[in-house]
């Protein structure tokens, strides 16, 4: 066995020493790490363009810092649609994931979980995220519902088009919107440079997630960017970054954000840069460290854009 996949069911992309293995009943653990509870990475980036929009509305509305409720709410409705989405993902994608050495020791293609209770899994985990959207204004809940759409034709994606992390990212970056609905409940146009942005920095790093699996991706016929860009993957990632940070500028000056709003943006922006610098060519376990670092990134343009409404607020 290599060191992509390990013997005792968890894959290499969980984060080593997690509660999951060492503490939860044994019965449950198939079904935590079907819900990628096991690799928090994935609510956290879920979560972080639902808290920039947050942040990005306490500037507009002259808040003093984002709404908390709305912070707790996407925060458990991140935790829940994540876990939904991966045990969707995987029910679609248990043949193929058989195939990619990173994903064969997943709990559904290794047996582990069998569909029809992953199934009714998948249901639990949907009605927790719908009864967190109802928490909001009609608005938001209808910019909520619409995020299924993309979030359902996702999985198939990659077996016809050579770009499957566009719509990835049409879904991870959902909370762009719903910070700014759940405040105004209405969409301007701040919310949606931010969302396009979103998208921008999903199609980038998770072009650096799929460099683990470029190897197996073109053995099973998997389509994804990596594979896509090729030896101009570098290239392709430091322009989705940087069109992801000059939209997200553009949405904080149309917020009406000040010199600290924009220094969070730029820190924000160096930090991607880095990722693009550090980044080799079919360097998994390298890519797999680049690609965690976007936690650290978004929460430090989450908190320049709070710091600058606190200060706003204040003055």
């Amino acid at each position: 066995m290599s060191g992509t996949a390990l013997q005792d069911g968890r894959p290499a992309d969980a984060v080593a020493g997690h509660w999951v293995e060492r503490a939860a009943p044994r019965p449950w653990r198939p079904y935590l790490r079907l819900a990628r509870i096991d690799r928090p990475v994935g609510w956290w980036l879920l979560l972080l363009p639902c808290w920039w929009s947050a942040a990005l509305a306490a500037i507009a509305a002259d808040r003093t810092f984002p709404d908390p409720w709305h912070c707790l709410l996407f925060l458990i409705g991140a935790v829940a649609m994540r876990g939904a989405g991966s045990t969707y993902n995987d029910i679609a994608d248990r043949d193929l994931d058989a195939q990619v050495e990173r994903t064969r020791l997943r709990p559904l293609p290794s047996g582990q979980v069998r569909p029809r209770h992953a199934a009714v899994f998948l249901v639990v985990q949907a009605l927790i995220g719908l009864a967190v959207l109802l928490q909001f204004n009609d608005q938001a809940v209808v910019v909520g519902l619409c995020s299924l759409v993309p979030v359902a034709i996702y999985p198939f994606m990659k077996r016809v088009m050579p770009l499957p992390q566009a719509v990835l990212g049409l879904a991870f970056s959902w909370g762009a919107l719903m910070g700014w609905a759940a405040v105004f409940a209405r969409l301007d146009p701040p919310a949606l440079l931010l969302y396009a942005g979103a998208l921008c920095w999903v199609v980038g790093y998770d072009t650096i997630y799929a460099v683990q699996d470029i190897e197996d991706d073109e053995i099973a016929g998997i389509r994804s960017s990596a594979r896509l860009f090729g030896r101009r993957l570098r290239l392709a990632v430091g322009l989705c970054y940087a069109l992801a940070s000059l939209l997200v500028a553009l949405a904080a000056r149309g917020a009406g954000a000040g010199l600290v709003g924009y220094l969070g943006v730029a820190a924000f922006a160096a930090h991607l840069g880095w990722q693009v610098l550090s980044l080799r060519e079919r360097d998994g376990r390298g890519a797999l460290t680049l690609f965690r670092s976007n936690r650290g990134a978004g929460l430090i343009l989450f908190a320049g854009l709070s710091a600058d409404a606190l200060l706003r607020g204040l003055s």
